[in-house]
């Protein structure tokens, strides 16, 4: 839409008694279009946030209790699957290894006793009650034995030494977008919080917050485009895949989800984004692209080209504008064709006293 300050009361009705001729190097530098029934558009603002797809996020929690020997990567880091992101020292995993080599000196003595009861029944030495025994305490010291070796498991698996040290691996190749230990910390396997957070960042949620009076105009499947302050010129589009059936209590707003492709990794967790909401109306009005609208003394006017020499300065009432589309209410009919490039260089002269 084009703003024209004017300093005198320009024709608001429809130009008839003036004649202006586009002349053919003029004719090369403007653009007709045609207005035409459409179905109108509305666009809702929001604001919204970055956030990690939940699908593609690994949250690492301790295997066992210790302190943290050294920490090796920061926030932000990318790792590899397998990486090493700290070392612990664990009291349970030493222990856990001095629960196994008793167990594992049990078992071996449960197994000679039990051949040999074997041996000494199969020759009527000793009784069948014996070697039943003795294959019972056998059972039982494997148990125990196979229940260290599990809770061995448990508690870092091959990633655990005998002095008790645990290495934290990575268990997915990733970005670190959360780090919530540093050297010297102590953790107990029992805290319900992580010690990293690893996303691989392909894909990204935004989650903009609607008031309550705009609930009717989001739906699942509805266009969004995405705007960042760190990239002014780049839109991101995407559609709705979720909107909250619960308002937050807090702030009164309900979320909507979009979740967006982030191949180039532009987009990062935490960054504030504008999200502007399209989606068809079932209402149809005449359209006009909105750079052929001319604003003039509070009042919206477009060029009308009938022929060369043919030109109406014509006053419109314009509903709303959305994605450079303005519709119109009145002064314009389907199939008008209107100057939307360079046409205010006519407005000028079909409006001069």
């Amino acid at each position: 839409m084009i703003c024209l300050a004017a300093c005198h009361e320009k024709k608001q009705e429809e130009s008839g008694d003036k004649q202006v001729c586009i002349s053919d190097s003029l004719s090369k530098m403007i653009t007709i279009d045609t207005a035409k029934t459409t179905t109108m558009k509305d666009e809702l603002n929001l604001s919204g946030e970055v956030s990690s797809d939940d699908n593609n996020v690994v949250k690492v929690f301790p295997f066992s209790s210790g302190q943290v020997v050294e920490v090796k990567v920061s926030l932000g880091d990318h790792v590899e699957q397998g990486q090493t992101l700290a070392v612990m020292r664990s009291a349970d995993v030493a222990g856990n290894y001095t629960d196994l080599s008793s167990t594992n000196s049990d078992l071996a003595i449960a197994k000679r006793q039990m051949e040999q009861a074997e041996y000494l029944y199969k020759n009527g030495i000793s009784s069948e009650r014996d070697y039943t025994e003795a294959k019972e305490n056998f059972n039982k010291a494997d148990a125990a034995n196979r229940k260290v070796k599990s809770a061995l498991a448990i508690n870092g698996g091959g990633n655990t030494s005998e002095n008790g040290m645990l290495t934290i691996k990575a268990p997915q190749s990733g970005y670190v977008i959360e780090k919530n230990i540093t050297s010297g910390s102590f953790i107990r396997n029992d805290n319900n919080g992580s010690m990293f957070t690893i996303s691989n960042m392909k894909d990204v949620w935004i989650w903009a917050n609607v008031f309550e009076s705009d609930i009717s105009k989001v739906k699942v499947g509805y266009t969004a485009r995405v705007t960042t302050i760190a990239y002014p010129g780049k839109v991101f589009m995407g559609k709705i895949n979720e909107v909250s059936s619960v308002l937050d209590p807090d702030n009164k707003v309900m979320k909507i989800k979009i979740a967006l492709p982030n191949p180039d990794l532009l987009l990062k967790p935490e960054m504030f984004t504008n999200v502007i909401i399209t989606n068809d109306e079932k209402n149809q009005s005449v359209s006009v692209p909105a750079k052929a609208i001319v604003f003039d003394s509070s009042k919206n006017y477009v060029v009308v080209y009938n022929s060369k020499c043919d030109l109406k300065v014509r006053e419109v009432s314009v509903i709303k504008t959305v994605d450079n589309v303005s519709y119109i209410s009145s002064g314009l009919n389907p199939g008008d064709k209107v100057i939307s490039k360079n046409q205010l260089l006519l407005y000028e002269a079909l409006t001069a006293d």
